[in-house]
């Protein structure tokens, strides 16, 4: 007798959990250009395709070098030298570079916030040989 309202409270925490789903989606990176994890060789174009359209105006997109072959103790370094264009309904961001990547390793990172106000962050890795 005591266990007689649990079915009760799991059906209404599972109603519960089904209307805030949507709320705590957050957008994120679906596919790139290099492809997180590999090794390409000296790119002029990086993109990040979003889950959901983005804001331009509250995303923010860095390339970061966080390795140099033979350079042992190698500092972040921020580049610079790239154009950002946004297609696809705000879902994709294209960086086109000035001057193709040198051999390292890199991060492109970024953040923005979601309709909802929510800060959103998150990164991609790659190789450049």
């Amino acid at each position: 007798m005591k266990y007689r309202f649990m079915p009760r409270a799991f059906a209404l925490a599972a109603s519960l959990a089904a209307i805030s789903a949507p709320a705590l989606a957050h957008i994120s990176v679906v596919s790139s250009t290099p492809t997180a994890g590999s090794t390409t060789k000296a790119p002029r174009t990086v993109s990040l395709n979003f889950s959901d359209a983005m804001a331009p105006g509250s995303t923010s997109v860095s390339i970061v070098m966080t390795a140099m072959p033979g350079m042992k103790d190698h500092g972040e370094m921020i580049i610079r030298n790239y154009t950002q264009s946004w297609s696809e309904a705000n879902r994709k961001l294209t960086l086109n570079l000035r001057k193709p990547l040198v051999a390292g390793t890199y991060d492109v990172r970024w953040q923005s916030k979601d309709a909802d106000g929510h800060k959103m962050s998150g990164k991609v890795s790659f190789n450049v040989k």
